[in-house]
């Protein structure tokens, strides 16, 4: 099915030391030594392309349903390289698209469903972790939305209105500015809403740690092992440098915004993205201050977007978008760092929290999340070229890939249940459109919705919903 689209891709991966690429990676209590590779050829039932969420949970929901199942996983770098080492942390029941636009398409009840299995993930998240002592520093404390300035109130109140439309207004919670300030002191904070279900985590703690255990089931993860090629069929292949692999049963694609480096999918997912700053721990005395006791994950109504977490170990992790799309969708190491974008978001730390100018920042760092042409993600598993993928969260993944690793289990295994019949199952996104425009109409939709950003906080007015920038972002 075409071979490797970008060799760039593979050669400007892993070239310093892992542990560099985030703060996760750094701190995730692993060596980070890489596992042989694959040598020569074999036969497995399973093959998944990816040792991420996505890979690493479809291989687990696949052995817990048939422990018999021969499983390999093939990583070009390391377990847990991509977007699943390098996130902010986040394990939330937010979609990666709105309520009003699922209940447009798919209708009331499906959306609920839908938005239910997105409930349900995050404790599928944290039961998987209790149950296979996990240390990923687990903390199901709620997610803010917060509006900095009367201008954005209304997307909270939009917010409020999507959970009432099907019926799940318990889930959430208005906090005017005084329940709002009792929770966490945010400069130039007016309102926001409390969300229940979402959680904040050690990413890197949790992707290297579920490897090992996939591994204690049975699979074996091969790293430092790119796929050049695949083949579907009756008994698809995987072609690499290093030798080939066949499967009985199923491949499983599991790459997310590197799915965009083979030619049969280099327009079904646009990489973007997302860059990260962190503190050095803050003091007691700061963190008395500030509040924030519960570790609720914080975001703001800004249509750029910004998420933050406290972490286990005293910091205040601030990520947001701003990077530009490169040319083509390529992908490279230097991308991870933008100085510019880097530096408003450590501007933004000290306009949200006054206490913070004279903190020091000790980390940065960032990494490709994957977008398709609807926002939705695809989930399918083709019968007649036995190939499953997954992708295309839009920064949502390290809950929603779980509920990706049910379904493809549902899938593969034959063995269809309520999972399948959500919408992202078998749903095919429209191709992105070729170069120059894909380039050119990213780009424009980046700028233009950091520009309405700016000038909603300097009218304080809020954005109109009419501007072409905010009708191509609509998902």
């Amino acid at each position: 099915m075409g071979r490797n689209r970008d060799a760039g891709v593979r050669r400007h991966i892993g070239k310093k030391p892992y542990g560099e690429y985030s703060y996760w990676l750094e701190s995730c209590g692993d060596d980070l030594t890489p596992r042989p590779g694959l040598k020569g050829s074999l036969t497995v039932d399973v093959a998944i392309v990816g040792a991420g969420f996505s890979g690493l949970w479809t291989a687990y929901y696949l052995l817990q349903t048939n422990p018999s199942l021969r499983v390999v996983i093939l990583e070009q770098a390391i377990a847990g390289f991509g977007a699943s080492g390098r996130n902010g942390g986040w394990c939330t029941a937010e979609f990666s698209r709105s309520i009003t636009s699922l209940v447009k398409r798919y209708g009331t009840d499906a959306t609920r469903l839908l938005q239910q299995a997105m409930f349900d993930s995050v404790d599928e998240v944290g039961r998987v972790i209790q149950v296979e002592n996990i240390e990923a520093h687990f903390a199901k404390g709620g997610m803010i939305e917060v509006a900095r300035g009367q201008w954005g109130i209304p997307a909270l109140e939009t917010m409020i209105r999507e959970f009432e439309m099907v019926g799940l207004e318990n889930r959430v919670q208005y906090l005017d500015r005084d329940q709002l300030s009792s929770r966490i002191q945010i400069a130039e904070a007016e309102a926001g809403v409390f969300a229940k279900d979402c959680a904040v985590l050690h990413p890197g703690r949790l992707v290297r740690q579920l490897a090992r255990v996939v591994e204690n089931l049975g699979a074996t993860i091969m790293e430092n092992t790119a796929v050049l090629e695949v083949i579907g069929g009756k008994f698809p292949r995987l072609i690499t440098g290093h030798g080939d692999v066949t499967t009985k049963v199923a491949v499983v694609m599991a790459t997310e915004a590197y799915l965009t480096a083979l030619k049969p999918w280099h327009r079904a997912v646009v990489p973007v993205y997302s860059l990260i700053t962190l503190t050095e721990p803050l003091s007691h005395e700061v963190w008395e201050t500030i509040g924030w006791t519960n570790r609720e994950a914080i975001a703001s109504t800004r249509m750029t977007i910004d998420y933050l977490q406290r972490t286990h170990d005293g910091r205040i992790l601030f990520g947001g978008r701003g990077a530009p799309y490169h040319w083509n969708s390529s992908l490279r190491d230097e991308y991870d760092h933008h100085r510019a974008t880097h530096k408003v978001l450590q501007e933004m730390v000290k306009q949200w929290f006054p206490v913070l100018k004279d903190t020091r920042f000790t980390h940065v760092w960032g990494g490709a999340l994957g977008v398709t042409r609807d926002f939705m993600p695809n989930i399918r598993f083709d019968l007649r070229t036995r190939i499953a993928t997954a992708f295309g969260y839009t920064g949502q993944g390290v809950a929603t890939s779980n509920l990706a690793g049910r379904i493809l289990n549902e899938l593969i295994s034959e063995t269809p249940g309520n999972l399948t019949h959500l919408p992202m199952a078998q749903h095919h996104s429209r191709l992105w459109e070729p170069e120059p425009l894909r380039w050119a109409g990213i780009r424009y939709t980046q700028w233009a919705l950091g520009r309405i950003d700016q000038q909603s906080q300097r009218l304080q007015k809020s954005p109109s919903g009419s501007s072409l920038a905010e009708r191509l972002n609509v998902h």
